[in-house]
């Protein structure tokens, strides 16, 4: 499982945990997070955030 960060604030989307409350599952694929989906914290949309390099 990834994890994909927001380039404006910060916020980490982590698919092994989902985001329950947005109605993602946890094991969310990113690329099945739909493309209408932002950013809880700040609002951007998904194409402002990038894959977190470990």
């Amino acid at each position: 499982m990834k994890k994909y960060r927001c380039t404006v604030c910060g916020f980490e989307y982590d698919e092994s945990a989902g985001l329950p409350d947005d109605g993602l599952p946890p094991g969310t694929l990113w690329a099945d997070v739909p493309e209408s989906w932002v950013c809880p914290d700040c609002g951007v949309s998904k194409l402002d955030f990038k894959l977190v390099e470990v």
